[in-house]
């Protein structure tokens, strides 16, 4: 009993997977080659499985239930054919993965769907941009605005060409993956058409992205996760609308998105945290600030640590707060001009403005920021504008080899990470520059030097003339 047991385990951990579906097919020109299938997890993409075509360009490859989404294969010319990973066996053939036009699926019926449309789709979406314009043409203008009979076959096969459109959608299986992913990838792929031609259509988009679960695995998994949120936002910000109202409708779509995050708090850091540097990037503070508070004040979810410290500078050192004091440790390196009074902390800088820097000599953005704020400073001191750089360095030699010539006041305490100076101030990367007035309220929090330079120059400079 004991050996037939023994016998049992050992077969059950050597044995196939039988769950596992498989894509398999002929690539004539890739003879011997290595074919990956990667899967989408979120922001990320991971490895599912690897192979190498025979002599004939022939492989097999397998994949199981946790993929269910979109996967891509890629040969080695590095070129992705996307493949729906939907429970079914895939066969495929034709010359190369990067010569789309020479593949065929063979079997896989989800497949067959998604490359039918894939196929037909974009032409469908020329054609209606080219009856926008005509449609635009015969109401604008007075030579065809008379004409009433081709504005009524305009609009009729507008109609039609979305008709069929959908009828192709609805007609696929209700249960399946690619009915439920084709529609998103069309609202997602839109976005740029709509903004371009047809902007009346840009109401309607938006509230099919705040419809969307954005803690849905089907999204989660399909690779267009990253586009959703990306293409959401870009839309409102493109919609032709004023910045109070752009500010309004990106609030309403966070609003709409954190109803479906909050039950999943993996997904809701990770939207969150992507979210929040997308709308610093652009500099859409007022909407990055909303969305801190928003997910900072809820208290039915766990924040992770560093980004709830990257959340927390919008509620401690957003604009119009004051900025911590600083105490200069005794190894701040100072410059030439304040060596005879050097002042004991930040609050004893008597100028009208003061920049703080923060970065280290490890950090290659730092390598290039702050030399750069040193060629500057004497455009900015003449301005009333003060630099204290603030170093992460844990190593004095690096520290000095990198500030020594800085003609500014630069100072670090070799905490690191863990220093009260960049903890006060909540830093969670470098570089970090926040602009101060005289009495330390937060003026400004730049996102780089030329921001800071742009600043100088209009309001100090353009505006005293």
């Amino acid at each position: 009993m004991i050996k037939q047991t023994i016998v049992f385990l050992l077969f059950a951990l050597i044995a196939p997977n039988t769950n596992a579906q498989v894509i398999s097919g002929t690539l004539s020109q890739l003879p011997k080659q290595e074919i990956k299938l990667e899967g989408f997890a979120g922001l990320k993409t991971y490895n599912i499985a690897a192979t190498r075509t025979d002599a004939q360009g022939r492989f097999s490859i397998p994949y199981g239930a946790a993929d269910y989404g979109v996967g891509y294969l890629m040969g080695p010319d590095n070129k992705p054919l996307f493949v729906m990973l939907s429970g079914e066996d895939v066969v495929l053939k034709g010359e190369s993965l990067a010569r789309n036009e020479t593949l065929a699926i063979q079997s896989g019926a989800e497949n067959r769907w998604f490359e039918q449309y894939a196929l037909q789709h974009p032409r469908r979406e020329q054609a209606l941009s080219a009856w926008q314009y005509l449609e635009s043409l015969y109401q604008s203008d007075s030579l065809f605005s008379v004409h009433k009979g081709p504005s009524k076959a305009i609009l009729d096969e507008k109609r039609r060409i979305r008709q069929e459109d959908s009828l192709f959608l609805t007609s696929l299986p209700a249960n399946s993956y690619v009915r439920w992913f084709l529609p998103v990838r069309k609202l997602v792929s839109s976005v740029s058409v709509l903004a371009q031609s047809r902007p009346a259509e840009i109401p309607e988009a938006i509230a099919a992205f705040r419809a969307l679960n954005y803690a849905d695995p089907r999204l989660y998994k399909s690779g267009l996760f990253k586009d959703a949120i990306d293409n959401h936002f870009w839309l409102i910000e493109n919609s032709g609308k004023g910045l109070d109202q752009v500010f309004e409708d990106m609030k309403k779509s966070i609003d709409a998105m954190m109803v479906s995050l909050l039950r999943d708090e993996t997904k809701l850091n990770e939207v969150t945290d992507h979210l929040f540097d997308l709308l610093e990037r652009h500099s859409l503070f007022r909407a990055s600030e909303y969305l801190a508070l928003k997910v900072l004040n809820e208290k039915s979810c766990t924040i992770e640590q560093n980004l709830a410290r990257q959340l927390e500078t919008y509620r401690v050192m957003k604009k119009g707060n004051t900025a911590p004091d600083l105490t200069f440790p005794p190894t701040t390196i100072w410059p030439e001009h304040v060596k005879a009074s050097p002042p004991k902390a930040l609050s004893d800088l008597k100028s009208n403005y003061t920049l703080v820097a923060f970065g280290s000599s490890n950090c290659p953005k730092c390598r290039e920021d702050i030399p750069q704020i040193s060629v500057l400073y004497p455009k900015w001191k003449a301005q009333g504008v003060e630099v204290v750089f603030i170093s992460l360095d844990t190593d004095t030699q690096e520290f000095s080899k990198f500030a020594t010539s800085f003609p500014f006041l630069s100072t670090c305490d070799f905490k690191g990470w863990k220093s009260p100076l960049v903890e006060s101030y909540y830093v969670f990367g470098t570089p970090t520059l926040f602009l101060l007035d005289k009495k330390r309220e937060i003026l400004l929090r730049p996102l780089s030097v030329k921001q800071v330079d742009a600043w100088v120059d209009w309001v100090l400079i353009q505006g005293n003339k």
